[in-house]
């Protein structure tokens, strides 16, 4: 069997490249596995006394609730999760991280330019519900003008999307879950990669189009168009005024044609769902080492799902740009301890089944893994769920572990592309910021070849630099900006993942 790969000097444990079969001695030590052990899971490096941390990536990860020899597997039957210490260094590694950040290359990609300085990678027209009482005409809607063909005559326009969820009503008219949503239906409409967004309510829901035009302002009020069903005359009526806007606007926004655009430009979204025991060692890594390239050409790289970072948030705390954007990330760690807390939850619930079956053993290992997207460039902001991306550089925005939840947050504060690594495989895609999903391991991507874009598992099988990977990343983040499709666009993926976070009570 190949060698198992050791991630740094103080580990006590290694990770096997290969299936450990019954009989193998994958460490030459002369203790023979006595089960298989999957690809992508550990097993002691040395003697491992119960209660001794267990450490990977040089960091805390589990602790031993028995005896662990040398060459046996260590995973959930033998070590258990422990809370880290919070005793945080805030900006100890800022000038290293600094000194991380690559020279800039002046790279483009050719997008489509907005009235308002945003640049699109897409040029979509959005149907948005208010309320899910709306839901159903918008996407009756958007399926009769897709399935007509009359689209196929509008070369410069994406398709028409429709964008509805399961709220917007019996809620409270103020307070945080109001606020996100409202942030979410906003971010969308004023999306770079949506050329017009007709709004469409029942009329007596809590979430009002006028007042959301009040809060947010009418800029940019030509790409707006706003009906109700109760006003319009009901669902057929509805779905045949919704189609005749669309008719009437579809000639302008095709009008929108691709320019060369600095890459300062893009935010890009950094995600991962069926993270295995290799997401850590191939893919996460090589695509930190894209989000470092895209913060050199002055765009954003934006990291989320804050449970999926929990106990590795010091790696970031250490290289915060000030001490007010590292206690806004303290902050909303704070939140979501009391929030799993009240929930009957642990922090630990995160790993999910899939993700032990893949080698991950902890949320602590979990989170160190998810950590290595973000690359090593200083933490510029931090940003609450679905909140303007405002500035660039690597940004933190609050979001939940849950993919579509996350990613529909990302979307909302302007990415305009989804880069999403994967072990155990994915199927997501995501409108209308298209979604480039990352293999970890050969197997994977050929396993699920229709929906991977890119394969990381050469970092293992062929010897790839890590830094060659993320070349490779960063190439394919310019091309799809450009407008060179993604696998999950060529299978109409993202209609069903627009899911914004569903908090706060039902009325």
């Amino acid at each position: 069997m190949s060698d198992p790969i050791l991630l740094h000097p103080n580990d006590n444990v290694v990770v096997l490249t290969t299936r450990g079969n019954i009989g193998d001695d994958p460490l030459n030590c002369g203790n023979t596995l006595q089960n298989i052990i999957p690809t992508g899971h550990k097993i002691a490096r040395c003697d491992i006394p119960k209660g001794e941390h267990i450490l990977k990536f040089g960091q805390f990860i589990a602790i031993a609730t028995q005896d662990i020899a040398t060459g046996q597997h260590v995973h959930v039957h033998n070590c258990q999760f422990a809370q880290t210490a919070q005793d945080y260094e805030i900006g100890a590694d800022l000038d290293i991280a600094n000194a991380a950040v690559p020279a800039p290359t002046g790279a483009t990609f050719n997008g489509y330019a907005r009235a308002d300085g945003q640049v699109g990678t897409r040029n979509y027209i959005a149907l948005i519900a208010t309320v899910n009482c709306s839901a159903t005409v918008i996407r009756k809607a958007a399926f009769e003008l897709e399935s007509s063909g009359m689209l196929d005559r509008y070369e410069n326009v994406d398709g028409v999307v429709a964008f509805a969820h399961g709220s917007g009503c019996g809620m409270a008219s103020d307070g945080r879950g109001f606020d996100i949503l409202d942030r979410v239906l906003w971010g969308h409409a004023t999306h770079p990669n949506v050329g017009a967004t007709i709004f469409v309510g029942l009329g007596c829901e809590v979430m009002q189009i006028a007042r959301m035009q009040t809060k947010f302002g009418k800029t940019g009020g030509e790409r707006f168009r706003a009906l109700t069903i109760q006003e319009s005359g009901g669902t057929r009526t509805t779905i045949d005024q919704i189609k005749a806007h669309v008719c009437e606007i579809l000639p302008d926004v095709n009008t929108a044609k691709r320019s060369k655009q600095s890459m300062s430009k893009l935010r890009v979204a950094l995600q991962c769902g069926g993270s295995d025991g290799f997401s850590s060692i191939t893919a996460n890594p090589a695509l930190g080492i894209a989000s470092d390239l895209i913060v050199a050409e002055g765009g954003a790289a934006i990291l989320s799902e804050t449970p999926e970072i929990y106990g590795a948030e010091q790696l970031f705390l250490r290289r915060a740009a000030s001490n007010d954007v590292a206690q806004q990330l303290i902050s909303q760690i704070k939140w979501w301890e009391t929030y799993a807390a009240q929930n009957g939850g642990s922090m630990d619930n995160n790993p999910s089944p899939g993700n032990k079956q893949g080698g991950i053993t902890t949320i602590l290992e979990k989170s160190l893994g998810a950590a290595a997207k973000a690359g090593s460039t200083p933490l510029t902001a931090v940003y609450d769920y679905a909140e303007k991306i405002s500035g660039a550089g690597f940004v933190f925005m609050d979001t939940p572990g849950y993919d579509p939840v996350s990613v529909t947050g990302q979307i909302a504060g302007g990415a305009q592309i989804v880069v999403f690594t994967t072990g155990r495989g994915s199927a997501f895609g995501s409108k209308p910021a298209p979604t480039i999903k990352l293999a970890t391991s050969d197997r994977l991507f050929a396993q699920m070849h229709d929906d991977m874009d890119l394969n990381a598992g050469d970092v293992i099988s062929n010897g790839v630099s890590i830094h060659d990977k993320g070349r490779e990343i960063f190439d394919a983040i310019r091309a799809t900006a450009s407008g060179q499709l993604t696998k999950s666009e060529m299978l109409g993926l993202g209609d069903n993942e627009f899911v914004p976070w569903p908090i706060g009570a039902v009325m």
